[in-house]
């Protein structure tokens, strides 16, 4: 089976194409992979030639590509890559009579919620990440409606991934507990839908290999949630440190710090490492239904394993940089 990669040189398409070698792989990206620079090649989503050309041999995309960071700039290149782009994809795969693609977007696409969305939750993005998300998800649907007997589509939401070698938000927690620099804003009893990057990559594999004909979502969350305080308890146990670290601030002072911090971004034009939207994000109940998923996968890591996977490799292992 021959499969192509479309943005395969970062954290989560290095960790997939590691678990696909028994395949015959293609990485496209518009960087090189550290790992696996003998099967990429170097282009761009919004080259429709390019990808053309180059998925000429794929049975099955797997579309990871996307701008993603909260601070790009202008904000059209939302738009440019993640649905121009997919829109791009979608025509090299018609052109070349691929008929399988799995697609990665992103709880985004929900907004902020009260509740728990599900995958018929009403869509309501809130920043232009989740809006072109949304938009490319419309893109990809509309194209298996027009062969729906023969294309199959698997769209796949994360909430917020973390994992080994990652540096997002949840690496940030750690490294600030790790640091001794933590200081809990808020009780810390909301509770964080977070997924593991070995787990989904698990699930994706699973799609590639078992999904057929036909269009399908699901949310991927591993469960059960923990709570805030809980996930610190958790690194402050595996790492040791003593003694706990359990103080906290209220959260309108948290916020007032924030918008403090606001100010200073705006009078230097320098990022800083709080801001008022991060103190609401952190304080925040961010959890997601991933049971359709569950129906039809079991994780081969439980959540508090990977916790404990993570913080050893990136802390206490002879090789990690912390």
């Amino acid at each position: 089976m021959n499969i192509s990669i479309v943005g395969g040189s970062g954290f989560i398409g290095t960790e997939l194409l590691k678990n696909l070698e028994e395949f015959e792989c293609l990485n496209i990206d518009k960087k090189n992979s550290d790992s696996y620079s003998k099967i990429t090649v170097i282009g761009d989503v919004r080259d429709k030639e390019f990808l053309s050309k180059n998925l000429k041999s794929s049975q099955i995309v797997v579309l990871l590509a996307a701008e993603h960071r909260d601070d790009v700039n202008p904000s059209s290149l939302y738009y440019d890559v993640n649905v121009q782009g997919t829109q791009n994809v979608l025509d090299a795969m018609t052109k070349n009579n691929i008929k399988k693609i799995i697609f990665t977007s992103s709880v985004a696409v929900y907004g902020e919620n009260e509740g728990k969305p599900d995958e018929s939750f009403p869509l309501n993005p809130l920043n232009h990440y989740g809006k072109s998300k949304m938009e490319a998800e419309k893109k990809i649907g509309n194209w298996q409606k027009e062969d729906p007997n023969n294309r199959s589509v698997t769209i796949i939401r994360p909430t917020v991934i973390f994992g080994e070698k990652n540096r997002g938000n949840i690496y940030n927690l750690f490294n600030q507990i790790n640091s001794g620099k933590f200081i809990m804003i808020g009780d810390g009893k909301n509770k964080k839908s977070i997924a593991y990057v070995k787990n989904i990559v698990a699930f994706i594999k699973d799609r590639i290999k078992n999904s057929t004909h036909g269009y399908s979502i699901y949310n991927y969350t591993d469960g059960p949630d923990f709570q805030v305080k809980e996930l610190v308890d958790i690194t402050n146990k595996t790492l040791q440190i003593t003694p706990y670290i359990t103080s906290n601030i209220p959260y309108w002072l948290g916020m007032l710090g924030g918008f403090s911090f606001d100010m200073l971004t705006k009078l230097t034009q320098k990022s800083m490492p709080i801001s008022s939207i991060r103190v609401q994000k952190f304080c925040a109940k961010t959890q997601f239904d991933s049971s359709e998923a569950k129906k039809i996968f079991s994780a081969p890591y439980n959540l508090k394993e990977a916790v404990i996977n993570t913080l050893t490799s990136e802390f206490l292992s002879p090789n990690s940089d912390n």
